[in-house]
């Protein structure tokens, strides 16, 4: 959930938020419901990124018919995902890192409790998908 409302923050800031649609979705059905996870708002509230309640949705298959992209945080996502979703013969389905040049997952702070790696990684992610996406307009 971090990284939809950093991604948002990130075209808002660039004038661009009516042309981004973003949402985040689980791949599994654990959080589904809850809200952002206390150490994560955080985080958010530290970085001065505006965030709301949220509630954890899971992927659906209707998801990959509407969304351009899906992008996910780590290897195991990716694996769920095209469990939940089929093939992914339209190339959708990608690592957050990989618009960085960097084939390798988000550092996970459920494991290590460090929010701030995982938001370095984040708004890296984030700022090169705008850039590239930006630049194919």
């Amino acid at each position: 959930m971090m990284a939809e409302y950093i991604m948002q923050w990130l075209v808002n800031s660039k004038g661009r938020g009516d042309n981004y649609l973003i949402r985040s979705a689980a791949v599994s059905r654990e959080e589904i419901g809850n809200d952002i996870y206390p150490p994560a708002k955080r985080k958010l509230t530290e970085k001065h990124i505006p965030f709301e309640k949220h509630q954890a949705r899971q992927v659906t298959p209707t998801d990959y018919q509407y969304f351009d992209y899906l992008i996910c945080m780590d290897k195991s996502n990716i694996r769920l995902l095209r469990y939940l979703i089929g093939d992914d013969k339209f190339g959708k389905v990608s690592l957050l890192m990989e618009w960085c040049g960097n084939v390798r997952d988000v550092a996970d702070p459920w494991y290590t409790g460090d929010f701030e790696t995982t938001y370095n990684d984040l708004i890296s992610g984030c700022k090169s998908i705008f850039e590239q996406i930006e630049a194919r307009r």
